[in-house]
């Protein structure tokens, strides 16, 4: 029995291009699953990695600037004060003043829908993207990151303890956009040192969990992590994906779901796209996977359909998200009457 419920219901990434907290809720909304929206074009404390900061002992925050960095020796000026309410689950929770849509998402009556979702930034990418006074990530140095995993894990515990008070199924994404670099052999980060890490930090998460993420890393890394839900980017790295067979058999045998990012939100794509040239591509994946020996029923039965990714850069943004958003929701429905033998 999946921990998650898949059924090919959508959802979507929680970076969004917008400064109308409304708006953004409304898109969310429309998805099967709703999530809360990270808006950093709002406010630099929207940003995933700042709201993975606050309280976080030796932190830098520069709102002008728009930095985030890391001072070993404020951090030993405050570790104790963290200490002092390591116990105290609400105070590792996202503050009002760090993020305005997880109040206003917390604040609506959601009992109703199949599922909800929450995020945060995962410990690996917090790491790697978070720098010390010598430029140095924290993630290398050994005193900060055994507490880092400690305090995430607190992080994602607490908002999934209050989503799951707002809908029984809500469950988290950890969002892992760095997970891509560590295989490089440049980020002097290992696989090795991260899936000792991440396995950890899984061991300190309650369920139902999962990673997230837009790039294309090793994926028999995170598809043998012990997580419930993996969401990718399928639109670009499907071919890959579809070559780890092996481990996306093992991953859906042992209830795992898979959030299929099919529809991009990329100005460079989406226009070129269609609902039938999207459903024809993903189709296509799974009939490469079924001739690998992946049980269609059951891979179709333990599936999301999700926009390929978040987009924030281009001013067009605006306008693909929020079609992406209502384009995923139609070929999810599309989908769900191709497969109706497969779902309750």
């Amino acid at each position: 029995m999946s921990a998650v419920k898949g059924e090919l219901l959508t959802t979507a990434m929680a970076v969004m291009p917008y400064r109308d907290v409304g708006m953004a809720l409304e898109l969310a909304l429309r998805m099967d699953v709703p999530f809360w929206p990270q808006l950093p074009n709002l406010s630099y404390l929207e940003d995933m990695y700042v709201q993975a900061s606050e309280h976080f002992p030796g932190i830098l925050l520069d709102m002008d600037a728009r930095t985030l960095r890391f001072s070993e020796e404020k951090f030993a000026q405050e570790l104790p004060e963290t200490l002092a309410h390591f116990e105290e689950p609400d105070y590792f929770d996202i503050s009002e003043t760090y993020s305005e849509v997880y109040h206003r998402f917390l604040a609506l009556d959601l009992k109703e829908r199949p599922a909800i979702r929450g995020q945060l930034e995962g410990p690996i990418s917090f790491g790697l993207n978070v720098l010390d006074t010598d430029d140095r990530p924290i993630i290398f140095n050994d005193n900060v990151r055994p507490f880092m995993l400690e305090v995430m894990a607190k992080r994602v515990n607490v908002q999934l303890g209050r989503l799951k008070k707002m809908n029984k199924n809500a469950f988290m994404y950890i969002d892992e956009p760095g997970l891509q670099f560590i295989f490089s052999g440049m980020s002097g980060y290992n696989d090795i040192a991260a899936k000792r890490d991440m396995e950890h930090f899984f061991s300190l998460l309650d369920r139902p969990r999962g990673v997230h993420l837009c790039g294309n890393p090793d994926w028999d890394f995170l598809l043998t992590l012990d997580l419930d839900v993996l969401s990718l980017d399928v639109y670009l790295n499907g071919e890959v994906f579809s070559s780890y067979e092996r481990t996306i058999k093992d991953f859906l045998a042992r209830g795992g779901v898979i959030g299929w990012g099919i529809v991009p939100t990329n100005v460079d794509y989406f226009y070129e796209e269609n609902i039938d040239s999207l459903e024809a591509r993903l189709l296509n994946i799974w009939a490469e996977l079924e001739k690998k020996g992946i049980d269609r029923e059951l891979m179709v039965s333990q599936s999301h359909i999700t926009p390929a990714t978040c987009c924030l850069a281009h001013p067009e943004c605006l306008n693909t998200v929020a079609l992406a958003f209502d384009l995923t929701n139609e070929l999810a429905e599309r989908l769900r009457h191709r497969y109706r033998a497969y779902i309750t």
